[in-house]
């Protein structure tokens, strides 16, 4: 982020928990494979003691989608209502604890780990600091993972059933309700969000990266709901952003949705997932 600085409140995903799960396009299936032959995790012997920190876990879908890859999974993130959505979908994994704290704050006593998660989430953090905390936290050969989707990936939606969400007529009423500029908690994101996280990484002492593409491109079906779901799932879209037109904003969201499709279902594909590793030490 250059120019204006921005700095991280508690509003920023305030409201969006409730929204997250349902209105969030899954990972690509596959990952958390791709994520043990990469790391030699089997979920077995040494490995089944193993330790994973999600940072930035959200309602916990990285941690409880790798939970069984390790004796113990850690969810961190500042949000009370993302945590509280990490409990109830973590309920029945006695593996995972969830912890409510800032990732700049990582409390005490948490331990050692052998993989560190991002799932499109650091570039919310003090880039710095956080590294290097998690840096300390890592076991020697332990390893970072920063995980998201395939930016820049063409996801033709020809030949499938249904219309395609209208994802740029939402993006110009979210404009037309908030402004032009990225909102993102009480401030604004004029320039988007930081990148170089490679040169963040080599500073903290991470060696790396090595890159994995886990493909996508299945076909999935996604209901009006759903689709409106992921509008208010995101920063620059969240519910309290809106205040009290919050009910006509939902209103011209599903009048658009209506107009695109009358089924009230929509079509697209599955989009890959990046990961780069990152690790403590060279390791063959």
């Amino acid at each position: 982020m250059t120019g204006e600085a921005w700095s991280w409140d508690e509003t920023l995903f305030a409201g969006t928990a409730a929204h997250y799960t349902r209105g969030r396009l899954p990972y690509a299936p596959g990952l958390a494979e791709a994520l043990a032959d990469a790391l030699e995790l089997d979920g077995r012997g040494p490995d089944a003691r193993g330790r994973l920190l999600d940072v930035g876990c959200g309602p916990g879908t990285l941690a409880l989608g790798l939970a069984h890859l390790f004796g113990e999974v850690v969810g961190v993130d500042p949000d009370a209502g993302m945590i509280a959505e990490a409990r109830r979908a973590g309920a029945a994994e006695p593996k995972a604890t969830w912890v409510r704290a800032r990732a700049e704050e990582l409390p005490s006593g948490l331990g050692t780990f052998t993989l560190a998660v991002f799932g499109q989430s650091f570039h919310w953090m003090d880039r710095e600091l956080v590294a290097a905390t998690v840096r300390r936290l890592l076991r020697p050969g332990g390893a970072l993972a920063h995980i998201s989707d395939l930016k820049g990936e063409p996801r033709p939606t020809e030949g499938l059933p249904h219309p395609p969400v209208p994802y740029d007529a939402i993006g110009e009423l979210v404009r037309r309700y908030l402004g032009p500029v990225r909102r993102a908690g009480r401030g604004t994101l004029p320039h988007g969000t930081p990148g170089d996280e490679a040169a963040v990484l080599a500073r903290a002492g991470f060696t790396g990266p090595q890159r994995i593409v886990v493909p996508g491109g299945q076909p999935l079906e996604r209901s009006a709901d759903e689709a409106v779901a992921g509008v208010l799932s995101l920063s620059f879209s969240a519910p309290h952003l809106f205040a009290e037109r919050l009910p006509a904003f939902e209103a011209d969201l599903r009048r658009l949705l209506a107009r695109t499709s009358p089924s009230g279902l929509f079509s697209e594909r599955q989009p890959s997932s990046e990961v780069f590793i990152w690790r403590t030490a060279e390791q063959r």
